[in-house]
Formats: structure tokens, C-alpha cells, sequence
């Protein structure tokens, strides 16, 4: 009987660790995805297109990635 309660916690430890690591994993992508994007704002103002370079730019470039970094660049030229 003890080996399989032993097997039970062990799948519900996989389960609970697999249901907490998915966040963290969506949360690291926002994190390298918006230091990307700043940096390449950042590198971008270097040659002439500039961008301010505020918290609105930074999640736009954390969600969407380089795209958010395209999308930004368009709209600071719309508006």
C-alpha cells in the first residue's frame, strides 16, 4: 500500500510542478523579450530612429517581441 501512495505523490508533484512552471516560462519569455526590445530601441536611436523609450514601448516589445519593436517604431511615426 505504501508504494502506492509513494507513486500517487510522486505523479502529483509532477503535475503541480508542470502547472507551476508554465507561468514562470511565459513570465522569463517577457523578461528576455522586453530587454531585447530595449535594447534594440536603444541600438535604433543610435542611427537616427528614435524612440522614447518608456514603460508602454517596453510592453509592447515584451509581448509581441521584435514585431512590438517594428509595431512601436510605426506608431511613433503616426503619432
Amino acid at each position: 500500500m505504501s508504494y502506492l501512495m509513494f507513486i500517487g505523490a510522486i505523479f502529483v508533484l509532477i503535475v503541480v510542478l508542470k502547472i507551476l512552471t508554465f507561468p514562470i516560462r511565459l513570465i522569463c519569455k517577457f523578461i528576455v523579450n522586453s530587454v531585447i526590445g530595449g535594447i534594440l530601441l536603444y541600438f535604433l536611436a543610435k542611427f537616427g530612429i528614435f524612440m522614447a523609450i518608456t514603460w508602454w514601448s517596453i510592453l509592447l516589445t515584451g509581448i509581441l517581441g521584435v514585431p512590438g519593436v517594428v509595431l512601436a517604431i510605426i506608431l511613433s511615426f503616426i503619432f
